[in-house]
């Protein structure tokens, strides 16, 4: 396991076997309400998240399917919890293929705090196979950061660069 202070922009990881679980927090200086825009909008989306494209059903029960992040993974998935501004989770199905060869089937869930006028927010992947989680401990620390500069309307980071500095950071292992 990997451990962070509570103000630290690292992941935790914590492994159970062949899945782990991916965990950030991060205090955002904005409200809730702009954040939660900044998760759940397509066109947010496009920008911090590298999304081509999106769509979400905003329900429980929603569908959601989306071209995402450096890789352009597509995901598929049910929206499992839709509370706004608080509570945003929904499945994260991409089939096999060259950088997940057995795919995936985990829970992507993003939970958002109000606290002196600014926002904990608090994301948790749970269920990612093992290699995943390797690239996407410092993959989310970059989007997390790429979200800050976005919310803050500063340049985002270049994804590149930033994603090798943040390699660093995090443990590698082999499958």
């Amino acid at each position: 396991m990997t451990k962070n202070e509570p103000d630290s922009p690292k992941g935790q990881l914590l492994i159970k076997g062949d899945r782990t679980t991916i965990i950030f927090r991060r205090t955002l200086h904005h409200p809730p309400a702009v954040v939660w825009q900044a998760i759940t909008d397509p066109a947010e989306l496009k920008h911090w998240l590298m999304c081509s494209y999106a769509k979400i059903d905003g329900r429980a029960g929603g569908e959601l399917e989306m071209i995402a992040g450096p890789s352009q993974f597509h995901v598929k998935g049910k929206i499992l919890k839709w509370d706004p501004p608080h509570v945003f989770e929904h499945e994260w199905k991409v089939e096999p293929g060259a950088e997940m060869p057995r795919g995936e089937n985990a829970i992507f869930r993003y939970e958002l705090t109000r606290e002196n006028g600014s926002t904990i927010l608090k994301v948790t992947y749970r269920q990612l196979t093992r290699r995943t989680a390797a690239g996407f401990l410092p993959g989310t620390h970059v989007l997390l950061h790429r979200l800050e500069a976005q919310l803050a309307k500063e340049q985002l980071p270049e994804w590149m660069t930033e994603f090798q500095n943040a390699c660093s950071d995090y443990p590698a292992w082999n499958e």
